[in-house]
């Protein structure tokens, strides 16, 4: 999950998984999986770099889990 600004300055979280494509129009316009577009204030390269956080944070805590079940 990744919090995005819409166009109209309203917070919003967006599930990463559900992007299907970013565009700079020079908006960014995120089209998601359903065919849903929203108009975003962040660039593609802000939204790219928080989605590569996002799922980098959840591979860690995959991790920590897989070695705590480790038996001993």
């Amino acid at each position: 999950m990744v919090r995005l600004t819409r166009i109209n300055h309203q917070s919003i979280i967006l599930n990463s998984d559900l992007v299907e494509h970013m565009e700079s129009t020079p908006d960014t316009v995120i089209t998601l999986t359903s065919g849903q577009k929203m108009v975003v204030l962040e660039t593609p390269d802000e939204i790219v770099k928080q989605i590569i956080e996002f799922r980098r944070a959840l591979n860690e805590r995959r991790t920590q889990c897989e070695y705590r079940k480790q038996p001993e």
